[in-house]
């Protein structure tokens, strides 16, 4: 695994596991709010996958979840649950690791 990007891996498992729970929650009465969430969650496991296996793609990746995050914690910040609370900060976080993973490993070549 690139030991380098463990902070953005780990920021993209807490915030696919907080979106995977706050969509389980959100499921029923906010549908909104729990399609975003899968989307999030999905592409943040896929963001830590990409990573862990250092994948010359993982910069593109981590551009993407970033702006995905961000829309998350945007629509979960619009709700008063504990859940989305959660949510919306791990989102926060995932983004701004995802930025700078971005920026430092730069595009492919």
């Amino acid at each position: 695994m690139a030991h380098q990007h463990q902070s953005c891996v780990d920021a993209c498992i807490h915030c696919a596991q907080e979106c995977e729970s706050c969509a389980n929650q959100c499921v029923g009465d906010m549908p909104a709010c729990a399609r975003l969430c899968i989307d999030c969650a999905d592409l943040c496991w896929s963001c830590a996958a990409f990573m862990s296996r250092d994948s010359q793609f993982s910069a593109e990746m981590c551009v993407i979840c970033a702006d995905i995050c961000e829309a998350c914690a945007n629509e979960c910040e619009k709700h008063q649950h504990e859940h989305c609370r959660r949510c919306g900060e791990a989102c926060r976080q995932c983004a701004e690791q995802c930025r700078k993973m971005g920026k430092t490993t730069g595009t492919r070549q």
